[in-house]
């Protein structure tokens, strides 16, 4: 199994989203993070005065899957949050070597 964990752009989620069960995935964690790359955020003007934004609104979204749809997830992810902008993001794959499912006690691609 794979953990994929991408940072986004928040206003491409619903995309995201949409692509990604329309390929089958059931089921993610989603969280609002702050942060920056090769950005390095922004200037912004507030009454006048300047002032640098260092760490943008970004969103995260965690997705457990079996090997076998790991590319497919992450191409989904590709095509969907891509503007072709800078910060458009990151997308991390790691090995999960357990997933229990609290309530049942099922273990492995069934608790997923």
């Amino acid at each position: 199994m794979k953990k994929i964990e991408a940072v986004v752009k928040p206003f491409k989620m619903d995309e995201i989203k949409e692509k990604l069960n329309a390929s089958g995935i059931q089921g993610m964690t989603v969280s609002e993070v702050r942060g920056f790359g090769r950005q390095r955020g922004h200037t912004e003007l507030y009454r006048g005065a300047e002032y640098v934004v260092d760490f943008l609104p970004k969103t995260k979204i965690e997705i457990i899957v079996p090997d076998h749809l790991e590319e497919t997830v992450v191409e989904t992810i590709m095509e969907a949050a891509r503007t072709g902008s800078i910060g458009d993001g990151k997308i991390f794959v790691t090995p999960v070597d357990e997933v229990i499912r609290i309530r049942t006690g099922e273990r492995g691609e069934e608790a997923v």
